[in-house]
């Protein structure tokens, strides 16, 4: 002290809600300096300095219990309503559908009765961290209860299975709360946005009252609009039939034949999935494919096709009756897995390539383009080829379509049947098939149905066509029978 001319010291202790918080330290050159009435100043001082840190750290707290669950962390029912709020104002809850999930816990009552309080609230911290993993914008509106937002699913059973899946992940493992294992359950409510409601606080009143009907008839999922209930469990029955068909192999090709347009002869195929149901017959894919995509089916459904059409290629092969190539359609969730081109090499094997062609839509390989050339250029070297499906309808420019591993261009129904509606419809189908060929590209025409279609194609020079005007779609024996008449398709006239 001498060292540093401090002769007098005055250490002031500032307490916060009973504990010492911190010091307030003064210090004079002159020995003596603190008087007993001095001393009374600075004790009062510490005090207003104490008082004001204390008023302070309320006042944070007051702010923070006014937005924030205090168990857990987790925003409360007034930030999540703001935040709601603000998601709809602004025009953020996607494209597809948008809906307000409501989610509590089975028979959290009975925790607190047995194992205590605090068991109760180690379960709550322990489901909230969960459901924060899962949903970053989860929040505690309840006792047990928690509420979160899904975005961007395009039907009501993808926005089913998204809620189950969250069940799954979140309540599916047993919690150890208190040296107990224990396995809780969960009921989810949902309200569906603008259909249920468009603001925040009708979308959370009526994902309540759904999730009150799923309590009282003992469901684990229910929407508020009864409709919707319906409509989710169609889809849901739907799938599992679809599952039984694929374990009872219930799924069927049949083809449809491409036909140069100068001889009419059959130069390829079209394979197209249907479903032999055992009691309904013959189901065409718009009644399953967005099912079989929705639940995650459609890869194993999409490899069954790829080995279907190249055994049916080997038998007409093997029986001498040529080697057209086959195409067949790719979902785009096909074509998202990350070991499609694998797949696809697996599948044709050392002599199905040249065999194969893989159908895929533009919108699709535009999805992530870099990555769709690179994957397509790969299963190009295998000698498989790459059509552009329904070519027109997207977004192509020139510059993408330059860089797209393709072979062929397929122009789309609406392009063919508009060449019918005056000059703008030809001169549409007359770029396309300029370009394609400019581009080294085939060029093929969907949905051909008259012979005035069939002509005017011809005078624009495109390379092949397929449609009712040739043929619906057969069964491989018909395919067959066809094969081996060598014969130019008789035009068929539609209806």
């Amino acid at each position: 002290m001498i060292a540093t001319a401090t002769r007098s010291l005055a250490l002031l202790p500032l307490v916060v809600d009973g504990r010492v918080a911190g010091v307030l330290g003064l210090h004079s050159e002159a020995p003596g300096f603190f008087t007993s009435a001095e001393m009374k100043l600075l004790n009062e001082l510490a005090g207003d300095i104490s008082f004001a840190l204390d008023h302070l750290s309320k006042a944070d707290r007051i702010l923070y219990l006014a937005k924030y669950d205090a168990l857990t962390g987790l925003p409360n029912r007034r930030l999540f309503g703001e935040d709601l709020t603000q998601r709809l104002e602004d025009g953020k809850s996607g494209s597809g559908l948008f809906a307000v999930v409501l989610v509590d816990m089975e028979r959290f009552g009975r925790v607190n009765e047995t194992l205590g309080r605090a068991a109760g609230d180690e379960l709550l911290r322990e489901a909230a961290a969960r459901l924060q993993k899962l949903h970053p914008t989860v929040a505690r509106i309840g006792v047990d209860l928690f509420a979160f937002p899904v975005a961007d699913k395009h039907s009501v059973s993808e926005l089913a299975h998204a809620v189950d899946e969250v069940a799954a992940r979140c309540f599916g493992e047993p919690f150890v709360i208190a040296g107990e294992t224990l396995r809780m359950g969960c009921r989810a409510g949902i309200a569906v946005c603008p259909s249920d409601g468009r603001d925040a606080e009708t979308l959370l009143r009526n994902a309540e009252a759904a999730l009150r009907r799923a309590k009282t008839a003992a469901q684990h999922c229910v929407f508020y609009a009864p409709e919707m209930n319906a409509r989710v469990a169609e889809a849901l029955a739907l799938e599992s039939r679809l599952r039984h068909a694929i374990e009872r192999q219930e799924f069927v090709l049949h083809y449809q034949p491409k036909v140069s347009l100068p001889d009419g002869r059959i130069c390829g195929l079209e394979a197209l999935i249907r479903w032999q149901h055992p009691e309904h017959g013959l189901v065409p894919p718009l009644r399953f494919i967005s099912v079989l995509e929705e639940a995650g089916l459609i890869g194993t459904v999409g490899r069954w096709a790829l080995r279907q059409a190249l055994a049916d290629h080997r038998r007409w092969r093997d029986a001498g009756l040529g080697s057209l190539r086959v195409a067949v359609n790719v979902s785009p969730l096909q074509l998202r897995e990350a070991d499609f081109a694998a797949q696809v090499r697996e599948v044709a094997g050392d002599d199905g390539g040249e065999a194969l062609e893989l159908e895929i839509t533009e919108n699709v390989i535009m999805e992530n383009m870099d990555r769709n050339v690179a994957m397509l250029k790969d299963i190009r070297s295998r000698g498989v080829t790459v059509a552009i499906d329904d070519f027109g309808t997207g977004y192509s420019s020139l510059a993408y379509i330059a860089k797209l591993p393709a072979t062929s261009l397929k122009i789309d129904r609406a392009f063919v049947t508009g060449m019918s509606e005056g000059p703008h419809g030809m001169v549409m189908v007359s770029s396309i098939i300029a370009l394609a060929h400019a581009l080294k590209l085939k060029v093929v025409a969907e949905g051909v149905e008259t012979e005035e279609q069939s002509h005017k194609l011809s005078l624009l020079s495109c390379d092949e066509a397929q449609g009712y005007l040739f043929s619906r779609p057969v069964t491989a024996d018909e395919i067959e029978a066809m094969l081996r008449s060598g014969e130019p398709l008789p035009l068929r006239v539609t209806a």
